[in-house]
Parts: C-alpha cells; sequence; structure tokens
C-alpha cells in the first residue's frame, strides 16, 4: 500500500540576493529581464533542494511572486492595484480592485508551472489562489454584488486550471485562506471551487489557514476537491479533534505538521507523534505531510531543516507501517 506522500503546501522563502533584487526592480534600479534570470536561478535552486531531499509532490517555490492575490491581480483585466493595506501584523500588500469585468489576459503561473517541472521527474503542483479569498482580498467598485465578482473570478482562474492540466500537471492547488474568516459565505466558496475544477481529472486540493472551522465543519468536506490542506501543528492538531468528535473526514487530508510561524525546528520524533495523531483520523492512502503553510515567512535555513524533519520523520513512519511508496 501507499500512503503518507510529503509536499510543501506553496511557497519558500526567497534568498537574501533575490529579495534586494525584487527592491531594486521596484526602485527601477534593475531591468526586468535581470529580475526573472534571478527568479529562475532560485527557482531551480528549491526545485533542486525538494529533489535531493525526496519530496514526494514539488512546488516551484513561488519566487516569481509577491503577494497570493496581487500578484494574479497585476495581470487580470478588469482589475487594478491600490496601495498598501496591512494584511496582519507588520505585514501588508497592495489591496486588488475590480474596476470592469474580468478577463484573463494570459497564464498566471504556467509559464513557471512547466520550467520547475522541466527540473524534475517528481509531480510539481500547480497553484493559485482561489476565487473566494481572490474577492475577499480586493475592493469591489463594479460588480454588484459579492457573488457577482466571486463567480466571475471563478470563471477566470477556471481557465487557468485547464491550461496547467493540459500541459501535465497531475496536482493542482487552489488556496482558499480566507473560507474560514467568513463562515456564513462557505456556500458561496463552495460554488467557487465547482466553476474552478470544472471537468479537471488532475487530483485536485485546497489550503484553509486559520479561522472558525467549528462554524464549517464538516459543511467544508462539501468543497468540491480531493485534498482539503490543513495548519495542524500551531493549533497542537485539535483540529483532528474536532472531526473524530463530530463527523468523519471523508476526503483526503494533507496534515501540516511543522509550524511556519517558529522558527523552532521541530524534532523528529514531535513529528512523528503529529504523524500518528492523523493516522487515528484518516487512513495513510489519504493523508499527505507538509507543513502548516507556505514557508516564505522563515529563512532558507529554517525552510530547509523544517522540510527535512518532515522526509525523515515520514520515512521512518511508512518504514514501520510497511508502506511502498516506491
Amino acid at each position: 500500500m501507499e500512503g503518507l506522500w510529503t509536499t510543501q503546501v506553496g511557497s519558500l522563502p526567497k534568498p537574501p540576493a533575490l529579495a534586494k533584487a525584487r527592491t531594486d526592480f521596484a526602485r527601477g534600479r534593475l531591468s526586468h529581464e535581470e529580475l526573472v534570470a534571478l527568479e529562475r536561478k532560485y527557482t531551480e535552486f528549491w526545485v533542486d533542494f525538494q529533489n535531493e531531499l525526496g519530496l514526494d509532490i514539488v512546488v516551484d517555490s513561488e519566487m516569481y511572486r509577491g503577494d497570493m492575490a496581487t500578484f494574479f491581480a497585476e495581470t487580470m483585466a478588469g482589475m487594478e492595484i491600490s496601495g498598501l493595506v496591512r494584511s496582519y501584523g507588520n505585514r501588508y500588500y497592495r489591496k486588488p480592485i475590480a474596476v470592469g469585468p474580468l478577463k484573463r489576459v494570459k497564464s498566471f503561473t504556467l509559464d513557471w508551472w512547466q520550467f520547475a517541472q522541466s527540473l524534475t521527474d517528481r509531480p510539481v503542483k500547480g497553484m493559485i489562489t482561489g476565487p473566494y479569498t481572490m474577492a475577499e482580498w480586493s475592493y469591489n467598485n463594479y460588480y454588484d454584488t459579492q457573488e457577482e465578482f466571486v463567480l466571475a473570478m471563478a470563471e477566470v482562474l477556471h481557465e487557468e486550471v485547464v491550461d496547467l492540466e493540459k500541459a501535465g500537471a497531475q496536482y493542482i492547488q487552489v488556496d482558499e485562506p480566507a473560507v474560514s474568516t467568513r463562515p456564513e459565505d462557505l456556500p458561496l466558496a463552495i460554488r467557487a471551487m465547482a466553476v474552478v475544477v470544472d471537468g479537471i481529472e488532475a487530483t485536485t486540493g485546497t489550503h484553509i489557514c486559520y479561522g472558525d472551522f467549528e462554524a464549517i465543519y464538516p459543511k467544508m468536506l462539501e468543497i468540491p476537491v480531493d485534498v482539503i490542506d490543513l495548519e495542524m501543528a500551531n493549533s497542537d492538531f485539535d483540529l483532528l479533534d474536532l472531526f473524530s468528535s463530530r463527523a468523519p473526514f471523508t476526503k483526503k487530508l494533507a496534515m501540516g505538521v511543522v509550524d511556519v510561524h517558529s522558527h523552532v525546528i521541530e524534532d523528529k520524533e514531535q513529528v512523528k507523534a503529529g504523524i500518528y495523531k492523523g493516522l487515528q483520523v484518516v487512513p495513510a492512502d489519504r493523508l499527505y505531510i507538509d507543513p502548516d503553510c507556505g514557508l516564505k515567512t522563515r529563512t532558507v535555513d529554517e525552510a530547509q531543516a523544517k522540510l527535512a524533519v518532515i522526509v525523515e520523520a515520514v520515512g521512518e513512519v511508512r518504514q514501520e507501517l510497511g508502506l511502498d511508496n516506491a
């Protein structure tokens, strides 16, 4: 039997040289071509690292992205970008604004997915921000209702998902971190996701961040994807208790076992304990193991160490359970 696949949620930290280059580009001190060359260099750096580590499902690392909403809005017809808005803590982003009918002018991520996939024989996950989160993290100055805005966004993002699958993506993740923040909007988010993944045969997933899961579980199991990716380590795996006490978790689960908000590197036994907690709720053939969220806020060394302990811990648990992922 196969199971306990290792992966990464999405982002990885930009090395200092790339972070500086992005600042230089924004201030007109670096050309676009020079910036892209560095983004490709560090994309290759992270894909090579994941390869050597033995991660089962690789990510492109998002070296070419800034904020996860603004990145998609920047090249989408009907969207403009506002000034800086605080997202959380001391982190800010330039909030998009819907000013006209939405249209996908060109692919957002396909070229980067193809580049990353050319560097490895392992599957590279296609990754986009979902329609509910895109709309929730934007101003709406055009559509009559938020529902119209969300569903229009879903149509645009569906085109991207179709192109990723046509190019060969076996896994496509549609991130919806905002879904758990407004429980009353969950039915809308479910409808929008159905539009995005309509007709898609690749394994689809979504990542949902912290929020009021008490209010959306088990309704969130109606989100029409194969895998739901959730942060577990930061909350001491308390969501597993919710699943056990209220209703079985019937989908595949991608479970965070290291805390992306902490500089502390978890030890192997701690990670193994988390994996075994997950196995009490979801069988190995429906369980993926990853960090709680993207690792972009950690240093390069911290991100590498957290991924390394995941792979080491999973390897031992697989051996103890007699799993064969060859």
